[in-house]
């Protein structure tokens, strides 16, 4: 009887990398993981200030992640980008199901908004998938203003109306504009 055929093992690697922002750098580190035969998987990467700042999960089999590994220090290197790496497996599904729901959140810039509404979320068992946050100057006004989107697994145990309602009454508290609803297909 015929062996089955092993397919090499697909792990993960987790990629940050920061430097001087200048033109090329993500087409840089997105031909060495292409070229070492690995996938990116999720990214965000951004100028923040004057930071070029990625963030990859990245799958191949381990094989092509140590060729990947080797590369990015020689990338590192050459570009001058910070470059860290840390091997990690798929994404465990949590142990309670849950919902995904999508939070939408702008106002005046003011200290701690963002760890206020970690709080809030974090203190009802939500769990935050993603949050992006940004402070910018209105144009027309001058007004300093942020806004932030959040990704979120709601537990199916919890009352959405509920949380709805706190989470509205939360804005308000803090004179915030906020919207919360389930994230569709």
């Amino acid at each position: 009887m015929p062996q089955p055929t092993k397919h090499p093992r697909t792990t993960h690697l987790v990629i940050s990398a920061m430097g001087e922002d200048r033109p090329g750098l993500a087409e840089q580190l997105s031909r060495v993981i292409l070229e070492s035969g690995c996938s990116i998987q999720d990214s965000h990467m951004s100028a923040l200030g004057g930071t070029f700042a990625a963030l990859m999960l990245v799958s191949g089999n381990w094989n092509t992640l140590s060729k990947l590994d080797g590369a990015l220090a020689a990338l590192g290197r050459q570009a001058d980008l910070e470059i860290l790496s840390r091997r990690t497996g798929p994404r465990q599904d949590t142990v309670v199901p849950s919902l995904p729901y999508s939070v939408d959140v702008i106002s005046l810039d003011q200290p701690g908004i963002v760890h206020q509404l970690v709080g809030f979320f974090t203190a009802r068992g939500v769990g935050i998938r993603e949050l992006n946050s940004h402070a910018y100057v209105a144009v027309h006004s001058g007004t300093p203003m942020f806004n932030a989107h959040l990704s979120v697994e709601i537990p199916t145990t919890e009352h959405i109306a509920s949380l709805r309602e706190d989470f509205l009454d939360f804005c308000d508290e803090l004179n915030l504009d906020g919207v919360i609803e389930p994230i569709k297909g």
